[in-house]
């Protein structure tokens, strides 16, 4: 069955038409997010994945930011560099896919209980067609929590993102989501801690912001 269509084609266009899979050909081991981000993040993992779940780590790195002491049967991840998938400690298998131009995911209808998607989404030109794919391979009462900042590869983005606000952000995934068949999401949208002597006085980290969907049961 297609996707519903919530994009026009010129929300989809991006400064840097080239192969996605060119852009990320050299590993990044680097954190693109600031700990305060990571810490919530691994937090909101904490309170909402199962343990003994079976994890997707959906446009992954070489890190998973689950938390250390809590086992799952078996976590998954997927992204666009084998080095990065490679050197990640959490992931028990992994392959690598330009969801761009594939939106197919090779698992199984029914078989994962929670897909993480880690400042990913901005970077999807056919969120409709992931989004139709991850509620076909989610489980009833799995969830799928897509988390993200300010941040960006701006050249990469697609319009509809760059384009907008924090606040369309959320929207945008959370209608793209209700569109494929997923209830209506809850939203989080928190600020964080800065580190060093900005955190001592005050200052604010990067913004945590996440959308979190649970397919309903049936």
């Amino acid at each position: 069955m297609p996707a519903i269509r919530v994009l026009e084609e010129g929300q989809r266009y991006k400064l840097d038409g080239s192969d996605d899979a060119l852009f990320y050909s050299v590993p990044r081991f680097v954190h693109h997010l600031d700990a305060g981000f990571r810490a919530r993040l691994t937090q909101l993992y904490r309170e909402r994945i199962p343990p003994c779940a079976q994890v997707l780590d959906l446009m992954s790195s070489w890190v998973s930011h689950l938390p250390d002491d809590i086992h799952y049967d078996r976590v998954v991840g997927h992204g666009l560099n084998e080095e990065e998938l490679t050197a990640n400690p959490r992931l028990d298998r992994h392959w690598v896919q330009n969801l761009n131009r594939d939106q197919t995911l090779p698992l199984d209808d029914d078989s994962t209980d929670c897909t993480l998607i880690v400042a990913g989404w901005q970077y999807l030109q056919q969120p409709e067609a992931v989004a139709a794919e991850l509620l076909r391979i989610t489980r009833p009462k799995g969830q799928v929590i897509v988390a993200f900042s300010n941040r960006m590869f701006f050249t990469k983005a697609p319009q509809i993102w760059t384009d907008g606000d924090d606040r369309d952000h959320l929207s945008y995934v959370a209608e793209v989501l209700m569109a494929q068949g997923w209830p209506k999401p809850e939203i989080v949208a928190e600020s964080t801690r800065g580190g060093g002597v900005m955190g001592l006085f005050g200052g604010n980290g990067d913004p945590f912001f996440a959308v979190v969907a649970t397919k309903p049961l049936g």
